[in-house]
């Protein structure tokens, strides 16, 4: 059986390459709305970052996202993000790589 090949993508806080599974994507909307997408799918921009709370706590000191998408991206959605990635990080450590 032959072996897939395993999409990278780039952490835009810390400029690695991880699996796309390590990740999770954030996505700048046509009327400038920033969200998090956890199904990888939504339409518009996307920039991605690791799955890791000091990473997220990185991103809203540096305001990342400001930079990646060129807005004023809100403060809660920073909140948001470390909330998500803390919960995310904490099912990984539970149920292992099949969550």
């Amino acid at each position: 059986m032959r072996k897939r090949k395993v999409p990278l993508r780039k952490d835009i806080v810390t400029g690695e390459m991880h699996p796309k599974k390590d990740l999770v994507r954030v996505v700048k909307n046509k009327q400038d709305e920033v969200s998090v997408d956890p199904t990888g799918k939504k339409p518009g921009r996307g920039a991605y970052i690791s799955l890791d709370v000091e990473v997220a706590n990185q991103a809203k000191a540096q305001k990342t996202f400001d930079k990646a998408f060129g807005i004023k991206v809100d403060p809660t959605f920073y909140d948001e993000l470390v909330a998500y990635v803390d919960h995310q990080q904490a099912r990984k450590e539970l149920f292992g790589d099949d969550a």
